[in-house]
């Protein structure tokens, strides 16, 4: 006959040491600020607004200002501009929406566009020019027009300063209004950041002026158009962009190719056989006594 088996006490737990990941679950908190604020740094925009939708909390983290000027500083690969005048919300969106001039003023003449991205105004001085070629000459004339036509170059001050968006624009021919018209005009247009949410952009009470335009009479070879901050112009990268053999392609390619650094911008399309072109300078002010907040350089074929 077997024996039964004696029982001093009932069922117990185990008595077992703890798992030490288990243990650190129970102090790790879900819903801290700062790890969520970290997390963010690695989410692109989309992510970010995706995961502020989810509840009130994730909202009110996402949503910071500090993450959004993270994201937009990080995605535009520019340095921080110090101070803006919006939040970074809306200015990440206007940034990144797909937006670009020609949705608010004329998208009837609107063809194509391209992103270049963004560089940096530390001064207020700016070198607009036509030519890519070293030494590039600048001189001194009484207006914008003799100094253009003299070296297809020019100065501007009062621009204002901090972070600029760059695009190249292709636009029917602004000659006529026919819709059978083939004739096309290319335009590097930079502006600055905050110019979308500018009351003045909105009601239109800002326009676009010209300041100045040039014809070159002769075969071109290429339509070349570059921005620079007169402070960082000798600065490497500045000076890389008249490096065309890295960047404008072989003579043979005609696609538009565009080159951004800290602190400038420029295209290049390289042209068939031609008569020559137009070239125009376009500025915008906020407001008649204001800083210059865009800048278009357009070329059109004679």
């Amino acid at each position: 006959m077997r024996k039964r088996l004696k029982r001093n006490k009932g069922l117990c737990v185990c008595s077992s040491p703890c798992c030490p990941y288990h243990a650190s679950l129970s102090l790790f908190s879900w819903y801290d600020v700062d790890i969520w604020t970290y997390i963010a740094r690695f989410l692109d925009g989309k992510s970010l607004v995706k995961l502020a939708l989810t509840s009130k909390w994730f909202h009110d983290v996402i949503m910071h200002d500090c993450v959004w000027k993270f994201a937009c500083l990080r995605d535009l690969q520019v340095p921080d501009p110090r101070h803006v005048s919006f939040n970074w919300t809306k200015i990440y969106a206007t940034a990144f929406d797909g937006s670009h001039s020609y949705l608010f003023r004329q998208p009837d003449k609107h063809l194509d566009w391209m992103r270049i991205g963004a560089f940096l105004f530390d001064s207020q001085e700016a070198l607009l020019t036509d030519k890519l070629d070293l030494p590039v000459r600048i001189i001194k004339e009484k207006t914008i027009e003799k100094m253009l036509k003299a070296c297809g170059s020019c100065l501007l001050k009062n621009i204002k300063t901090g972070i600029w968006i760059a695009d190249l624009q292709l636009v029917r021919c602004p000659a006529c209004n026919l819709d059978t018209c083939e004739g096309t005009m290319q335009m590097l247009e930079a502006r600055h950041i905050e110019l979308f949410l500018s009351e003045g952009f909105q009601n239109r009470s800002w326009e676009y002026e010209l300041i100045g335009s040039h014809k070159i009479e002769k075969d071109v070879r290429a339509a070349s158009a570059g921005i620079f901050d007169v402070d960082h112009f000798k600065d490497c990268q500045s000076a890389g962009v008249f490096d065309l053999k890295r960047w404008a392609g072989k003579p043979n390619e005609m696609l538009p190719k565009a080159i951004i650094a800290f602190h400038a911008v420029a295209i290049n399309t390289n042209l068939q056989k031609n008569e020559g072109i137009l070239v125009k300078y376009h500025t915008m002010k906020a407001g008649p006594e204001g800083n210059i907040v865009s800048i278009r350089i357009s070329q059109q074929l004679l």
